[in-house]
């Protein structure tokens, strides 16, 4: 699978991400007041001249829709009261607000012409510009960014791990489609875990370059909390589950074994004290804030078609890649029957995953990775 095509459903229609993403929605709402808070607090408003140069914040991972623009609508607005609570401050009386502006980065394939026709249709206060590439190398000059953004795109892998497809491999995850599904090896975890690390290094590596000393950064994700096994999480459930109806579809001859056995999704779920871990350890960031949001859809019973949605929209162009159009409508069928009769939307016992915002500051005093 090449990972470099993945992507949520574009467009504005009824199986578009932009038209089924209120979880992600709720998340930048909640981050909001924390977010200004911090920026209050961290931002040094001294890190650019705004006689002559705009103020940069780059979303990384924006799909497509509204929530990219929320969140960049939220940092906006933070920095321009941060400036214009200094405007008047007698020891820099040359400070004003910057002009601001702002890059959207995604693979390649994401839906740009929608976000931007949406942004724009909005009348930002800022210039704008799309960035393809992946987020897991630079995509910027070295010490070019003021602030970085990215919301609920590091559970994406930048790759399958080889292992889990390898037959000869202990890791190979033979009809399981992730390594959270019931009966999984614990090897196929592990190669699971050992991808992210090496994807969350790149990633601190490629930001703490773009970013100015004293640059900051906002990290949104979804982690299973510490101490959960993989196998006892909501993403476990769901994932078995379609995993299931597509070994129902290999049984009736609508694909081959083979093509199920080689698919696995690239999605990883960290735990917060594993995250933390890889962000002390990399060591050009300070931690300002790593903290528990409310989990968005909490006091609501979600109901089957809204979940099938929910999923559909973030998995659909992957099951289409590698086993085509034909078998979407009937595999979300089955997995809305299938769904439709287990209680993990309805049993809290079941919810055992949260939603972190963390705050990061690029030191000072480090060197640069690559310089």
């Amino acid at each position: 699978m090449d990972n470099q095509k993945i992507h949520m459903n574009g467009g504005d229609g009824p199986n578009s991400y932009a038209n089924n993403s209120e979880y992600q929605k709720q998340l930048v709402g909640y981050s909001k007041i924390v977010m200004t808070e911090l920026i209050e607090q961290e931002l040094d408003v001294g890190i650019i001249n705004p006689d002559c140069s705009p103020f940069c914040v780059a979303d990384f991972g924006c799909s497509v829709g509204g929530n990219t623009y929320l969140a960049v609508q939220n940092i906006i607005e933070a920095v321009e009261t941060k400036y214009k609570s200094n405007e008047q401050d007698q020891e820099n009386p040359q400070l004003q607000v910057p002009e601001f502006l702002v890059f959207f980065n995604d693979l390649v394939q994401n839906d740009f012409n929608t976000l931007f026709n949406y942004i724009h249709g909005n009348e930002p206060n800022y210039f704008t510009t799309g960035i393809p590439g992946s987020f897991y190398g630079r995509v910027f000059p070295k010490a070019f960014l003021h602030f970085a953004h990215s919301s609920m795109s590091l559970l994406y892998l930048s790759r399958i791990p080889e292992e889990v497809l390898d037959r000869k491999s202990t890791a190979w995850n033979k009809g399981r489609i992730h390594y959270s599904c019931s009966g999984a090896a614990k090897e196929v975890e592990a190669a699971y875990s050992n991808q992210f690390r090496k994807d969350i290094q790149a990633f601190l590596d490629a930001r703490a370059q773009e970013l100015v000393p004293g640059g900051l950064m906002a990290i949104i994700t979804l982690t299973i909390l510490d101490g959960v096994l993989p196998s006892d999480s909501p993403m476990a459930i769901n994932f078995t589950i379609l995993g299931s109806c597509l070994q129902d579809m290999a049984n009736m001859g609508i694909m081959s074994e083979e093509k199920l056995d080689s698919f696995n999704l690239p999605y990883y779920y960290t735990s917060p004290m594993e995250l933390e871990t890889l962000i002390k350890t990399h060591g050009c960031f300070d931690i300002v804030r790593f903290e528990k949001l409310p989990t968005p859809l909490r006091q609501v019973v979600i109901d089957v078609q809204t979940a099938v949605l929910s999923m559909r929209v973030v998995t659909e162009q992957l099951f289409q890649q590698h086993f085509g159009k034909d078998i979407t409508e009937e595999l979300f069928q089955r997995y809305a029957e299938k769904l439709d009769s287990h209680p993990v939307l309805k049993d809290d016992n079941y919810r055992t995953d949260a939603s972190y915002f963390v705050f990061l500051k690029r030191k000072t005093e480090t060197s640069k990775p690559g310089s």
